[in-house]
């Protein structure tokens, strides 16, 4: 079992130029952001035509997705701190397109939620390997810009797969067209990653599958302070986000009146969260992760506070949802970004492994918060708010246990 090491603030080992490096990584991130976002204006359709009554249980397609995505997460990082970050994220692109196919000629909906299931699986893999890939060549304040701009990148999906998955019903398609059409740019994707990346992992530092060895990694991870504090406030934040994309195709419809506008309220949404991200990656060199990380999950607590008052004050309307939604994920790019790359610090010699469980604990944990957020939905906006605050209060005094009380510090 090797000793975790400490990052270096300059190191750059990237194999491509910066540019392509950070968009090939936000293409590959953002094939699980298209796979969820553009099933969203299409849920009633999906619902219509596999004959689920129930309207919250539509948000299943979601939930599926992302409880395959968590799972799925555990094996990625020891195989690719084995076999190295090609072969096992090739493979990973590969079976995205294949069940994104399958799930566009699924029958009942059990068969779907089985598809989607499978497709969160493969997208595990694009998750967890782009970060070991990130981690094997950058570290510390590099790698936080590095995430920040990839995940700048990576938010046209949210703000276009909506779009697309809108565009297909107004057309008169059927929504099994949007899963073909994930297909597609899945595969594209995936020729991109096989002709550029070559493999970023020294064969010195590849790891054997013993399970001894294995769990002596996982063990490693979850005695780190910060990997623990700050892998776990994702989480609970994450539960937020979950619930809130669970949810959005209803409170358009049923609170505002307006499914219409759901592509639009979405993207501007999705926009400042890519906003907040590009604000990091200019400022967090200058500024450091924690300082900039501890303000924006403050800022998170004191919107969602302000919005749920407006809401029980019987003030909400499509103005204040939009905007203070709006503020509210911007700083939740701010956070989760910093957050991330905070979590993986001392990680690089278990990249992979430490990627993987970061991933399990953060997404299992937010579409299970997000699950019950969603359905408790009520034809208001108050379970969703009351969500949001609950979840930055519980992420802030995990953060504050995690540093000690020294919050805000520039480092």
């Amino acid at each position: 079992m090797q000793t975790p090491t400490l990052p270096a603030e300059s190191k750059n080992n990237a194999p491509l130029g910066f540019g392509e490096f950070v968009s090939l990584i936000a293409a590959m991130m953002a094939l699980t952001a298209l796979g969820i976002d553009s099933m969203l204006p299409a849920l009633p359709a999906i619902g219509d035509s596999l004959g689920v009554t129930e309207a919250n249980h539509r948000q299943f397609v979601i939930t599926a997705y992302l409880i395959g995505f968590a799972f799925a997460q555990l094996a990625y990082g020891p195989l690719s701190d084995r076999y190295g970050r090609r072969p096992v994220l090739g493979i990973a692109l590969v079976s995205y397109v294949v069940t994104s196919g399958i799930a566009a000629v699924s029958g009942s909906f059990v068969l779907l939620l089985i598809a989607r299931a499978a497709m969160g699986s493969a997208a595990a893999g694009a998750r967890v390997i782009t970060i070991a890939l990130v981690r094997d060549c950058y570290a510390g304040r590099a790698m936080a810009r590095v995430m920040s701009l990839a995940f700048m990148v990576f938010m046209a999906a949210p703000v276009l797969a909506p779009a697309f998955g809108q565009g297909v019903i107004w057309a008169g398609g059927s929504w099994r067209m949007i899963f073909w059409g994930v297909s597609a740019v899945s595969a594209v994707v995936a020729l991109w990653f096989w002709l550029r990346m070559p493999e970023t992992l020294d064969p010195a530092a590849r790891q054997s599958l013993r399970p001894a060895r294995i769990l002596g990694d996982y063990l490693m991870v979850v005695r780190d302070r910060a990997a623990v504090g700050y892998t776990l406030a994702i989480a609970l934040l994450s539960g937020g986000l979950f619930g809130f994309i669970g949810s959005i195709q209803q409170i358009m419809a049923q609170v505002f009146g307006r499914p219409d506008l759901l592509v639009f309220v979405f993207a501007g949404v999705a926009g400042t969260m890519a906003l907040g991200s590009f604000l990091n990656s200019r400022l967090v060199m200058q500024l450091g992760t924690r300082r900039i990380s501890h303000s924006a999950l403050a800022m998170v607590v004191l919107t969602a506070a302000v919005h749920l008052g407006v809401t029980l004050a019987g003030l909400e309307n499509l103005w204040t949802f939009a905007v203070l939604q709006s503020l509210m994920m911007g700083c939740f790019g701010l956070a989760t970004s910093n957050f991330s790359a905070m979590a993986m610090e001392r990680m690089g010699a278990i990249a992979g492994t430490a990627s993987s469980i970061q991933g399990f604990v953060t997404t299992f944990g937010g579409a299970l918060i997000g699950a019950y957020i969603g359905q408790l939905f009520d034809g208001t906006t108050i379970p969703l708010y009351s969500g949001f605050l609950l979840m930055g209060v519980a992420a802030f005094v995990v953060v504050a246990v995690t540093e000690r009380g020294r919050m805000f510090r520039p480092t």
